[in-house]
């Protein structure tokens, strides 16, 4: 078990449940802008939310960005230390910082004395773009691990033990041997995640191949799901990963591949069905079958399933079929089964 560590009033590791993070992608010094998508982030599930800090205008608008943020908000750091520390002072909950590019050891040790001062804890992310000279010539899962374990290293030195690690690698494979690897090697809280996993349809499934693997064996506290993209998008497949791994609460939907029997437009009443209710927090599965041949058969691990007959739906609780209903009234019945199944 990892340690358990404080984000702001957003606790991490130990027996705690994984938490979903992302990343705005709106220049920083935009304050609208950036606090408008930290909220559309939020409303979407998301917990922690990570923005660049290029400069020193970027980490002053921190001070009004972290005072209205819903969510503690990490500092991504890269190679001034002076910027870290500017961004502690502003309010950052968190800040990351990557192994070898930051500076010598008393510029690392005057990042930690402010952390130490404002309770802040640091993430040291390790990735393949950089990993430093001297490790370059092994092989690439140990260079990502000591990479990190060098910079963890430099910040025990100094008394420092509030830390964050990830060892993120564009490629499935190696990102789980290190996370692997990196994980027998210490018990500090792991954020996982597959860095420049690339366009929707290759993100999804580079993370979920890697992360739905390492969650699997129970290692990882914290999760991003990269998409290059709107950020939103990040969450929403965050949230999806966790409930079908049974790692957090929520409705998931079941529905067939559609066939020349199908009676309704299924892709378009599951979509609606899942965004209508998102917020649900009951692990409650509910198939849309787009007819009734197979619609029992197909739906009989789903607590609710409707499939399509002419004017409406058939609409099945268990396994037993209870009755028809028009399309307007599918909404309100799906509802009165949800509570249903909740309080049985």
């Amino acid at each position: 078990m990892t340690k358990e560590i404080n984000i702001k009033n957003v606790k991490i590791g130990g027996k705690n449940s994984i938490v979903i993070q992302s990343m705005t992608n709106t220049k920083t010094e935009d304050i609208k802008s950036t606090l408008q998508q930290i909220q559309n982030l939020y409303n979407a599930g998301c917990e922690l939310v990570r923005v660049s800090v290029p400069t020193f205008e970027a980490a002053k608008a921190l001070k009004t960005i972290t005072k209205e943020s819903p969510i503690p908000v990490i500092a991504d750091i890269h190679f001034d230390y002076k910027l870290a520390i500017e961004s502690i002072k502003n309010g950052a909950s968190k800040v990351r910082i990557n192994p070898g590019n930051i500076g010598n050891d008393e510029k690392v040790k005057e990042i930690i004395k402010v952390a130490k001062e404002y309770n802040v804890p640091i993430r040291v992310g390790a990735n393949s773009g950089s990993i430093p000279k001297e490790l370059e010539t092994l092989p690439k899962i140990d260079a990502l691990c000591e990479s990190a374990l060098k910079e963890v290293r430099l910040l025990e030195k100094f008394d420092f033990e509030n830390i964050v690690i990830s060892v993120k690698s564009s490629d499935v494979i190696e990102t789980i041997k290190a996370y692997e690897k990196i994980s027998k090697m210490t018990d500090y809280p792991l954020h996982i995640g597959v860095t420049e996993a690339g366009t929707y349809e290759w993100a999804i499934i580079k993370s979920s191949a890697a992360l739905g693997y390492l969650l699997y064996k129970g290692i990882g506290d914290t999760i991003r799901i990269s998409i290059a993209g709107d950020p939103v998008k990040e969450v929403l497949a965050a949230k999806k990963l966790l409930i079908s791994l049974n790692l957090r609460k929520g409705i998931q939907i079941i529905a067939c591949p559609t066939c020349a029997r199908t009676t309704i437009d299924v892709e378009k009443w599951a979509s609606i069905i899942e965004k209508r209710f998102s917020k649900v927090e009951k692990n409650i599965k509910i198939a849309v079958l787009g007819c009734v041949v197979n619609g029992i058969g197909e739906g009989k691990d789903a607590e609710i399933g409707i499939a399509g007959v002419q004017n409406g739906f058939l609409l099945f609780y268990k396994g037993k079929i209870v009755g028809t209903f028009k399309k307007e009234e599918i909404f309100q019945v799906l509802e009165d089964y949800i509570i249903k199944v909740e309080v049985e």
